[in-house]
Parts: C-alpha cells; structure tokens; sequence
C-alpha cells in the first residue's frame, strides 16, 4: 500500500510529516515504536467515511526527519504533539493512541495544556516500571547496539516488530516497518529515538493521573507480549472512570491483530 504523507509541520529538530483526510469530527492517531503512521492505514480511511482524521509521523519515525542531534524524549514528543494541535487548530478533538502514543498524548494532556475531547488508549506506554526486556538492554548498551552489522541489527528489529504480533504480519507489512529503520542512517535513527525514551518523563505526570475529568477508553490485547495485561489494569487504577475492554486472541499490535475489533470499538457511541 502507498502511505504517503503529504505535508509538513516544522520544529526546531526538523520535519514532522502529516496527512488528514476526511470530514466530520476530528479525531488524531497517535502511534508509537518502533512504528509509524504506517500502522494506521487500515484504521485512518475506515474512519474517515464519518470523521475528519489527523495522521503523523513523529520526529525521528517513519517519514519525517531523522537526524543526530534529534531530541526524542518523550517530553519533546509531548511538545511536538501540542504544537500539532495548534497548527491544525484542534481543540475537543478524539485523540487516539497506541505504544508510547499514550505517553506522549497523557503527558502533553497533564503538563502541555493540550486539549481533548476524549481519549482513547489501547497498549500504551503509560507509566510504571516500563523499561524492560530489549528496550532496557537499549537504554543500557546503545553504544553496542549501534555497532552491531546491519544484518544482525536487521534481525532483531524484525523480530522485535514479530514479537509484537499475536497472529502474525500479513505479506508485505514487515518490510514496510522495517523500512525507516534500513541503512546506516536507518540503524543510527532507531537505536537514537530508544536510547533516549525514558520512565522519568512519565513519572512526572503519574500523579496526575486521577486528576483526568474527559472520557478515557482502554483497550488492550490479552495476548499482549510487550505491555501484557497488568499494564492496562495499571492504569485503569489510576484513572478509575476509565472504561477497560479487552480483545482475546490480539496481541500488542490490536491494528495487525484485531482491526475489525479495535474499529468496533473506535466507532461505538
């Protein structure tokens, strides 16, 4: 499938791409990594027979810029993502995100002043002990990582992308994820946005946590391997209004697993 963003937003770190399409009530996706808005090409059109919906690439990801010297925090992901808001002059808008889209648009919400209308998270980075497995051996050895030959680094980014999947990539998809994160350039861009994603920038809005009036909506896979299900109880603790829905059989990656679920969910009233 060609994805293409067509157009551009400015920051002081570079470009970030975007694209809308449709009309009606707006609503942003937000997605996480190591993927890109690549993840909402079956989603964004779906919604946007009835909805006007905002789609991007976060600095550093997929089709917008990649370049040393990026910041990649969550923080600066959290300012991106207000500064957006404002250029396309949302406010109330329906603000939907996955991975550690949820980080970004709880912390832009609680500490940027952003607002929505209602907000919807589904496998999210949210807070909590969150660095583990691969991503902390990262946060550790980003220097080794770095160096490692392209084909070993190739490997584990595939199957890490893999392992996100509870059923499997359809054909084609893989390499599509794989894409950005290809080359030399591509190698020193991934291990760049992991070396610097960090629980201190979700830890300073944990405690605001219950303080969220707007409609909250989680939803989870139950086969989720990356954030599994005590993630999602986590924070439903923490926002108690929250409604919790989970998809059996659908792992982290619920657009791959479970498209028609998570859209059933997406559109209901």
């Amino acid at each position: 499938m060609d994805w293409r963003l067509g157009e551009e937003f400015r920051t002081p770190d570079g470009v970030v791409r975007w694209a809308a399409m449709g009309s009606g009530d707006p609503v942003v996706l937000v997605h996480g990594t190591p993927y890109s808005s690549y993840l909402w090409r079956d989603i964004a059109p779906a919604l946007a027979l009835t909805r006007k919906v905002f789609v991007f690439d976060h600095l550093g990801f997929g089709q917008s810029d990649q370049r040393e010297g990026q910041d990649l925090s969550l923080a600066a992901h959290a300012r991106n993502f207000s500064r957006l808001l404002d250029h396309w002059g949302l406010s109330g808008a329906s603000v939907v995100a996955h991975d550690i889209g949820g980080a970004v648009t709880l912390r832009a919400l609680l500490l940027e002043g952003a607002d929505y209308g209602d907000l919807t998270l589904f496998d999210v980075v949210s807070g909590g002990q969150w660095e583990r497995g691969l991503f902390q051996l990262i946060l550790e050895q980003a220097e080794v990582f770095r160096q490692l030959p392209d084909y070993a680094h190739e490997a584990l980014v595939a199957s890490h992308l893999r392992h996100a999947t509870h059923i499997g990539f359809r054909p084609g998809v893989l390499d599509a994820f794989l894409a950005p994160w290809r080359g030399a350039e591509g190698q020193a861009a991934f291990y760049r946005q992991y070396s610097q994603i960090r629980e201190v920038d979700t830890a300073e809005y944990e405690h605001l946590l219950d303080e969220i009036s707007l409609p909250v909506r989680l939803i989870w896979g139950r086969e989720d391997r990356i954030l599994p299900p005590q993630y999602a109880e986590w924070l439903h603790e923490r926002i108690p209004h929250a409604e919790l829905h989970w998809i059996e059989g659908a792992g982290h990656l619920l657009q791959e697993d479970a498209p028609a679920h998570l859209m059933a969910h997406l559109t209901a009233t």
